[in-house]
């Protein structure tokens, strides 16, 4: 057990160390003009104005509006002038609220759309620059190869139009499966005692799975082999995880969903350029995780998405007989 746990709390520090490699993000940037301005656009949106729009709230806005309407029966004699401070409690609040509906919340949603797109963009031009130049120095990053095996899976997928519905339902599938894995994640949070320590744990692995998704896509593995890799390696994908959640954990959800929006797209170049895929379709007894076992992380959220599908699939069929 304690060579266990000395393997586990390595592979674990590996993965940790691997998300931090924030030099091959400028790396990339440096080699795509085409990655650097869409990243900037990221920390535009994100950093400067949502963040900073926070800022400015928090800073500025709300003690001003402190100074102007304040609180309530400050030490003051007059008992009309107590009278007139909960009034102004109440149209401060008012204020306050209405900051929140006309402007964080719709910037929130702007900001969630169009850096979905651009997280894209970024990975595909990341994956892009990677490809441009021999990157197998140590001085730069270690270069993502991808095995023949891997080929050979993907051209059993048929081409054409049987090719493209495969990959659809592919898409589909793992967005059913990890809204379900997110819902997990809310469910265990509210334990006691240890559902914070599980919630901590189960979004390390999720925003490595996020990370690394983007490039598998462009890699055209198959999710089934995707979901195998990952529960098979899941020691290095707690650690390269762990720097995303830290980072967001303790603060507001506006607060974490504006620093998220500025870091994902780092841990997702930093996955980009990251080789532990190479073993991906390799026996489970591999890269470093000999006698480890394949946990299984996407159970629950598995067996979810399958029982969804098949109620669908059930009331299509029904539907179809009464048509």
């Amino acid at each position: 057990m304690t060579a266990k746990s000395k393997q586990v709390m390595l592979l674990w520090l590996e993965g940790f160390l691997e998300a931090c490699s924030l030099h091959r993000v400028v790396i990339l940037c440096h080699r795509s003009r085409k990655l650097l301005l869409r990243t900037g656009q990221c920390f535009l949106l994100n950093g400067l104005i949502f963040l900073g729009s926070l800022g400015v709230f928090k800073w500025f806005v709300n003690p001003a509006l402190q100074w102007i309407l304040p609180d309530p029966c400050v030490p003051v004699t007059s008992q009309d002038f107590c009278s007139y401070n909960g009034s102004y409690a109440f149209l401060r609040g008012g204020l306050l609220q209405l900051f929140y509906v006309f402007w964080f919340y719709p910037l929130y949603m702007l900001s969630f759309i169009l850096s979905n797109i651009w997280y894209n963009d970024i990975a595909k031009y990341g994956f892009e620059a990677i490809g441009k130049s021999d990157l197998s120095s140590a001085e730069t990053f270690r270069q993502c190869e991808v095995p023949a095996s891997v080929n050979m899976t993907n051209a059993e997928r048929p081409s054409g139009l049987g090719g493209v519905m495969i990959g659809i339902g592919e898409q589909v599938y793992s967005m059913l499966l990890l809204t379900f894995f997110f819902m997990e994640v809310y469910v265990v949070g509210v334990i006691p005692y240890i559902g914070k320590i599980l919630s901590f744990l189960l979004l390390s692995w999720m925003y490595a799975y996020y990370c690394y998704e983007y490039k598998w896509n462009f890699l055209e593995i198959p999710l089934e082999e995707r979901l195998e890799f990952f529960e098979s390696n899941w020691a290095f994908f707690a650690g390269f995880g762990s720097p995303c959640v830290l980072a967001i954990f303790f603060l507001s959800p506006l607060v974490s969903g504006a620093l998220m929006a500025i870091l994902f797209p780092l841990f997702v170049l930093t996955a980009t350029g990251s080789r532990c895929e190479k073993s991906i379709v390799a026996p489970r007894r591999t890269w470093k995780c000999e006698g480890l076992l394949r946990l299984p992380i996407f159970y629950v959220a598995n067996t979810l998405s399958m029982l969804a599908l098949s109620i669908f699939r059930l009331e299509s069929l029904q539907h179809e007989k009464t048509g």
